[in-house]
């Protein structure tokens, strides 16, 4: 089977001038505040996935189809219409935990592993940084080095 390229791939370019250009001002604060939960969660330095995701660590996963590839284990990115939280872990045996920090999380929606929060001060941050360490802990239990 041919593997299609990847998209999404770490690059080199920098975390802190590509945060330091997020345009709007609330939204580049708030970035800066995701990445250092983040950081505190992970104790990984970021890295940019694509042009615009921030990411902490990564795995190889492959699908049932043949088709692998590396991806961050989870990260952010400071989209204008929301900032997008890709939660990775699918919390198989923790799902009724996940599902009461949703619940006491705030103002948000998700999507298939994203989380999308339009305005910070709508969520309880203890409860974002618990959800990042729950998907985080999840991730690396599925995905051991």
């Amino acid at each position: 089977m041919a593997k299609a390229d990847m998209k999404t791939t770490a690059t080199e370019a920098s975390v802190a001038d590509f945060l330091a250009a997020v345009p709007d001002e609330r939204c580049r604060a708030e970035a800066g505040v995701i990445d250092a939960l983040h950081r505190r969660v992970t104790g990984c330095e970021p890295k940019l996935w694509g042009p615009s995701i921030v990411g902490y660590g990564s795995y190889h996963y492959r699908y049932d189809s043949g088709r692998e590839g590396v991806m961050c284990r989870g990260g952010f990115s400071p989209r204008k219409a929301a900032m997008t939280i890709y939660l990775m872990g699918n919390y198989v045996n923790r799902q009724a935990e996940a599902d009461d920090l949703f619940a006491r999380l705030g103002k948000h929606t998700t999507g298939k592993s994203c989380l999308y929060i339009k305005r910070l001060d709508q969520v309880d941050l203890a409860v974002l940084e618990q959800l990042v360490a729950l998907s985080w802990d999840v991730m690396n239990a599925a995905y051991p080095d």
